[in-house]
């Protein structure tokens, strides 16, 4: 079994080269102007064009696990993110900003848990 995650989004292409760039992911396909798969390091992201823009929150969503928080939030409104946060949230011992990419979709980027 494969798991296939697929993002909705008004805008293929800009959301494409956002998260191609966040997640060094290749393009894999592109099918009718509808669809782009962007696969690399075992995971592949399908963005699927859809009419309505995002209008509630999201059902599910991406956690991004990093060594460096702050380095790669910044790195992340580079290519084109927005904070939803603020600050950084902390809960279990564990520190993440909320994130939107961007076609509005919201994603978590969290410091890499220690594990023992």
């Amino acid at each position: 079994m494969r798991i296939e995650l697929t993002l909705d989004c008004c805008d293929l292409e800009r959301t494409a080269t956002f998260w191609r760039a966040a997640l060094a992911l290749d393009v894999d396909g592109e099918f009718d102007g509808r669809f782009i798969a962007l696969s690399g390091q075992g995971v592949t992201l399908t963005l699927q064009r859809v009419p309505e823009g995002k209008t509630v929150k999201n059902r599910m969503h991406l956690d991004l696990l990093v060594d460096h928080l702050l380095e790669e939030v910044h790195r992340l409104e580079q290519l084109g993110a927005t904070r939803v946060t603020p600050v950084a949230r902390e809960e279990f011992g564990q520190a993440w900003f909320v994130l939107a990419d961007p076609d509005g979709n919201e994603f978590c980027v969290a410091r890499e848990p220690t594990r023992t």
